[in-house]
């Protein structure tokens, strides 16, 4: 099956500003990965422990002090020094920040693609500038990525919007979603803010925001890529907040699909890697 895809959990919200939960996450998007419920196909039709291998790495032992941004670089760059492709499993979108220097000290700066409802470019938040709320301001202004393109966001206030002129950032606001069409050049690093989606499709996460992406559109952009996936990230899902665990499986769903791209990717272009 040549190279492989990581699964590494991030059970972390210390960063969270309005409520706890995302922590929690990890062990239920694997439970929705692999349960009987569904099957093992993506709707690229490449199919877990067929055509993708994938090694679940499990959870990291992180304590909510600030050695876990080490631990998360070092577990991302020993992925990444083994050939794999590591898609990580929040946590809030604050650990996007360590995952995101571990694939740049490998890689350089990467194009990043980030659906979400917030763009997350706060200076700070709350006097944290390591807040969930936070990490793409870091992200940019440490140099760790050539581009953002921000999808889906539909909550930009005054100061968002010109940290966003500041780095340069591309934003497609929900509204102009339908109209919009990817291109990307470099290497691509994909974070998925689980709040991204309507409330409708995603009803477990901190900050309900109507108006957003379907699961439908989101699949199918992915569908539609012909990059090299660096990694990813699945983040925001708290449990505590979903109804008949319909976040958990869209988060599982997600994880299979970033896990197909990767591995088509990989045999297109081995040789980027």
């Amino acid at each position: 099956m040549g190279r492989r895809v990581d699964l590494i959990g991030l059970p972390t919200d210390v960063h969270s500003s309005f409520m706890r939960g995302p922590a929690k996450a990890p062990p239920l998007i694997r439970e929705a990965l692999f349960s009987p419920h569904g099957n093992s196909a993506s709707e690229r039709g490449l199919e877990l422990g067929v055509d993708i291998k994938l090694n679940d790495c499990g959870d990291l032992l992180l304590r909510e002090a600030p050695e876990d941004d080490a631990a998360i670089r070092e577990a991302i760059a020993a992925s990444l020094a083994a050939g794999a492709v590591p898609i990580a499993l929040g946590g809030d979108h604050a650990v996007t920040f360590p995952v995101l220097q571990a694939i740049e000290a490998r890689h350089g700066p990467v194009d990043i693609l980030h659906f979400d409802a917030h763009p997350d470019l706060y200076d700070e938040l709350d006097g944290d500038r390591r807040s969930h709320a936070s990490p793409f301001a870091r992200i940019m202004e440490t140099g760790l990525a050539s581009h953002l393109t921000q999808v889906g966001i539909r909550t930009l206030n005054a100061h968002q919007r010109e940290q966003a002129a500041r780095f340069g950032v591309t934003q497609v606001q929900m509204r102009d979603v339908p109209m919009w069409r990817p291109r990307f050049e470099n290497g691509l690093y994909i974070s998925i803010d689980m709040d991204g989606f309507d409330p409708a499709y995603a009803p477990g996460v901190s900050h309900h925001e109507p108006g957003g992406l379907s699961p439908r559109y989101v699949i199918d952009l992915l569908l539609s890529l012909d990059v090299v996936l660096l990694g990813a990230d699945v983040v925001e899902f708290n449990p505590d907040r979903d109804i008949n665990g319909v976040t958990a499986v869209l988060a599982a769903k997600l994880v299979k699909e970033l896990a197909a791209l990767a591995i088509k990717a990989l045999k297109k272009k081995e040789t980027i890697i």
